[in-house]
């Protein structure tokens, strides 16, 4: 075997070493966050492999909570960052899955473009001692679990995490970039032939990030050039039910004040929850509803002014709010929502502060291939969401594109009856696997 994979495995096959995972990474493309998968695709040459599939040897690392937890505050710091340069509207994002896609590009970055990287990822990368990512996967990765609900009924969590990497075939990537896909990320490469018929590689991402979402995200990448030459994908899957899930029956119309003074009429789901996480202060209220055990759970935050409480939110100002709450009984009005969004990273990404990764010229991925200069041609992110009586069901994925060159008395009502903010989050690491906000209910 050649030096990009003399101690990989290499043969045909549909995984990438870890059962039921559905992981892909793909040809280089524009890194935007997606609720639930991502791809990362890159440029190089001169690699001969001679099957479908390239694997290190290397294992995936094992994980533990502490790092995972460290890892979980990096991602979050960079949702909220990105969450604020989103369009005006409805939005939703998944922090995690363009967390894992830009940290497989990571991978191969060096120098003032490493730095800058790991300046807008808050130090991801580092976390955990080295070990945050693999951890930080791996707990998502075991949220899946099955329980009873509150009426009697057996209920699952899904929460799917995939990582994959599509590159070109007769391309030298260095075996240490092979080696961290498979400890950070439990990944390989995946073969395709993006320089004769790109229409073709594109179609397999597709086809792979609609497996991975179940449908949700049938066509994440619209086009791809012959010159990309490496796509590193992430895809998430969540359905969840809720531990006390809303009776249809008492769902009925109620009116939503949008933030221009416009209102409309919206289905909306009313409960009283007893024992309910909850807090407020002076200009908003917040709740927080578990699914399962609890070790997944969606945080919905009503300010009196979305606009306002925006404007300074940051994944600390979050955490104090999550840090606030305290068991109440809350009668809850909660509108059924359903929101997609589809974002191109680039511009946000630079703007955050890493540039170079952007740049033909100064980009140095040289921890990725010797042979061809690569840099990150685009970053391209889809995500969406679905809550209703039973629970949630959300998705995600990202494609970085590279080229060649105290009990009240009384329930406490917290009618979310104007635009909110939410998020969906391992309870245990912090993580935040969805995130976004609601401004109409009404539009999808």
């Amino acid at each position: 075997m050649d030096g990009c994979n003399a101690t990989g495995r290499i043969g045909a096959t549909s995984g990438d070493g870890r059962a039921g995972r559905r992981w892909g990474l793909d040809r280089i493309l524009p890194l935007t966050p997606l609720a639930l998968a991502a791809l990362v695709a890159w440029g190089c040459a001169g690699q001969v492999a001679a099957a479908d599939f390239v694997r290190s040897q290397s294992t995936q690392a094992p994980g533990n909570e502490t790092a995972a937890t460290q890892a979980a505050s990096s991602v979050d710091a960079l949702g909220f960052d990105l969450l604020a340069k989103t369009p005006a509207g409805n939005a939703v994002i998944s922090p995690a899955s363009v967390a894992l896609a830009l940290a497989m590009a990571r991978a191969g970055a060096a120098g003032d473009t490493a730095a800058q990287m790991d300046t807008v990822m808050h130090g991801l990368w580092a976390s955990g001692g080295g070990s945050g990512i693999a951890s930080f996967d791996r707990a998502l990765n075991g949220l899946s679990s099955t329980f009873t609900d509150a009426n009697g009924d057996k209920q699952t969590i899904e929460v799917d995490v995939a990582n994959a990497s599509f590159a070109q075939r007769n391309l030298a990537f260095a075996q240490a970039y092979l080696d961290s896909l498979a400890t950070s990320f439990d990944a390989g490469q995946r073969l395709v032939d993006f320089a004769s018929d790109p229409g073709a590689a594109r179609a397999a991402i597709n086809k792979w990030v609609d497996d991975q979402t179940k449908g949700r995200i049938p066509a994440l990448l619209d086009s791809l050039d012959p010159a990309t030459r490496l796509v590193l994908v992430n895809a998430i899957y969540m359905k969840a039910a809720w531990r006390d899930p809303f009776q249809v029956a008492a769902t009925a119309d109620a009116t939503f004040n949008r933030a221009d003074g416009t209102t409309v009429s919206v289905p909306t789901m009313n409960q009283l929850l007893e024992g309910a996480n909850y807090a407020s202060e002076t200009g908003w209220q917040a709740i927080e509803l578990p699914y399962g055990n609890g070790s997944l759970v969606m945080d919905v935050v009503v300010p009196d002014n979305l606009a306002t409480f925006a404007a300074k939110l940051d994944a600390n100002q979050w955490h104090d709010v999550l840090a606030g709450m305290h068991g109440s009984t809350v009668q809850l009005a909660l509108p059924r929502f359903s929101t997609e969004s589809k974002l191109q990273l680039a511009n946000a990404l630079s703007a955050l502060g890493m540039p170079l990764a952007f740049d033909p010229e100064k980009a140095d991925f040289a921890g990725m291939t010797a042979q061809e200069k690569l840099y990150i041609a685009a970053v391209v992110h889809q995500a969406n969401i679905s809550v209703d009586e039973k629970g949630t069901e959300a998705s995600a994925a990202t494609a970085v594109v590279m080229a060649g060159s105290a009990m009240p008395a009384e329930p406490i009502k917290l009618t979310v009856d104007r635009p909110f903010l939410f998020a969906v989050r391992d309870s245990t690491s912090g993580a935040v696997v969805f995130l976004g906000r609601i401004v109409d209910p009404s539009a999808k």
